[in-house]
């Protein structure tokens, strides 16, 4: 899950001064994958300042920020569609304070020195010209009244090819869901098209040429994007229109479970480490995997594991959104608060890191997810299914994973499901020592070939 939340991270801020901050702004924000550049571009204008954000590493460029002020030497700005809040003091010509996105809550200088950065190796980023067809598209979801832009990959400008649809994992992200300067989707559509499979993959709302705010959106208002360019595709002579189906990464394999329920049309589904239990139980053993990758004492895991099952059974079942915020906050305000004091964290940060963590958790999305149960959805699906995980994944862990879904899909009587498990490799499949956050943007290799070779000869048995 495309840079998933951890609860349990570190979160310290720091000291003050006053002039005026119109320009570029830049820092590096220190994540459990590695590091993303971040870049602030004020402007001072009658009213006040104005602002937007680039993330260089993720794609992303001119995000509009909703709210910004700066007053006795503290800067404050957020961007709502991004769950994004920060706040820094400014200090000897460096803006010292912490950037809080969901349940991250992380240090982050901002300073106009320019950052200079080795650029990282990624040998399997296909570079152009291409030995195939490429289009840049825009097309239409008309049930939510937005434009989404993709890029179409054939193998020749004439022909009539099969087609996968690419979703990316949770977040906002671009139709080559990068992270750490790696492409996933990039190098496997390449790896697709160049053995005669048609690709089309496509930006998430909100991002690069795609409209909406997410802000407010769940897998299912997601799953309606998937369905448009499904729909889009069908109005292409290249396309064999009896061949398209989708391919999802995390939350994607969510998304198209959600699809090919609705649409019997779907020819096969990919599920690259898509979720086959709950999502409650995944986030569970999720925050356990990583926080042990992360050498948390085992006494603390078992306590933070037990929290959070209060705090995912409150989300779960109280359907009054007031009462379940007000629960959650309680919950965390409790038990985390005296955990993140014996650290050293000061109580009005914990208030602010608690409220900000209580928002993330009990957003329409992660309502969502939490409360999805994909073995009845799984039991309907009777098109063919591959879904693979690896077996060091710590965001999706792999026996459980694949195991709900070989169970659902017998139980549905669907028996041409295929359940793999790739070994050494972690959540973006790349080969690894751990499969820790931390690796991710340290190894080199975007997708293991095991894995694109997995991918392509089960889709052309299809």
């Amino acid at each position: 899950m495309k840079k998933t939340l951890l609860l349990l991270m570190m979160l310290f801020s720091a000291s003050l001064f006053a002039q005026d901050i119109s320009g570029k702004w830049q820092g590096n924000l220190v994540i459990p994958g590695g590091k993303l550049r971040l870049v602030l571009n004020i402007s001072a204008g009658v009213g006040g300042y104005t602002a937007t954000m680039d993330s260089p590493d993720q794609g992303s460029k001119d995000m509009p920020v909703d709210k910004i002020a700066f007053t006795d030497n503290t800067l404050t700005f957020s961007i709502a569609a991004a769950g994004i809040s920060y706040k820094g003091k400014l200090e000897n010509d460096i803006i010292k304070g912490t950037f809080n996105q969901g349940t991250y809550a992380l240090a982050l200088d901002l300073s106009k020195g320019e950052i200079i950065e080795t650029k990282a190796k990624r040998p399997q980023e296909p570079k152009a010209p291409f030995p195939y067809y490429t289009e840049d598209i825009i097309f239409k979801n008309e049930k939510a009244g937005i434009n989404l832009g993709g890029t179409l990959t054939l193998p020749k400008k004439e022909g009539n090819y099969p087609v996968v649809i690419l979703i990316s994992g949770s977040g906002a992200q671009d139709r080559n869901e990068e992270i750490m300067d790696h492409k996933p989707f990039l190098v496997l559509a390449d790896h697709l098209t160049r053995n005669g499979i048609g690709v089309f993959r496509y930006d998430d709302r909100g991002v690069g040429k795609s409209g909406g705010n997410p802000i407010n959106d769940t897998s299912a208002d997601f799953a309606t994007d998937t369905q448009a360019a499904f729909d889009y595709l069908l109005t292409r002579k290249e396309v064999n229109k009896k061949k398209i189906g989708l391919l999802g990464h995390s939350e994607g394999g969510l998304i198209a479970q959600l699809v090919a329920e609705k649409n019997a049309n779907i020819a096969f589904i990919v599920s690259l480490a898509g979720p086959g239990i709950k999502g409650s139980e995944l986030m569970v053993l999720q925050n356990y995997l990583a926080g042990k990758a992360d050498g948390i004492p085992e006494n603390e895991l078992t306590t933070m594991g037990a929290t959070l099952r209060k705090v995912y059974n409150t989300i779960t079942t109280e359907n009054d959104e007031k009462i379940r915020k007000a629960t959650v906050n309680d919950i965390l305000t409790k038990e985390f608060g005296a955990f993140f004091a014996s650290k050293g964290v000061p109580k009005d940060e914990i208030v602010r890191v608690v409220a900000g963590q209580t928002e993330q958790l009990t957003s329409p999305w992660f309502v969502y997810f939490l409360r999805y149960d994909p073995a009845p959805v799984i039991e309907k699906l009777k098109c063919p299914i591959l879904a693979i995980n690896g077996s060091k994944d710590i965001q999706v862990a792999a026996d459980a994973n694949l195991d709900g879904i070989k169970r659902a899909a017998e139980k549905g009587g669907n028996k041409k499901v295929t359940t793999k498990k790739l070994m050494n490799l972690n959540h973006l499949f790349q080969e690894c020592t751990t499969g820790s956050l931390q690796e991710y943007g340290e190894i080199e290799q975007t997708i293991a070939p095991v894995a694109l070779d997995e991918i392509t000869n089960w889709i052309l048995k299809q």
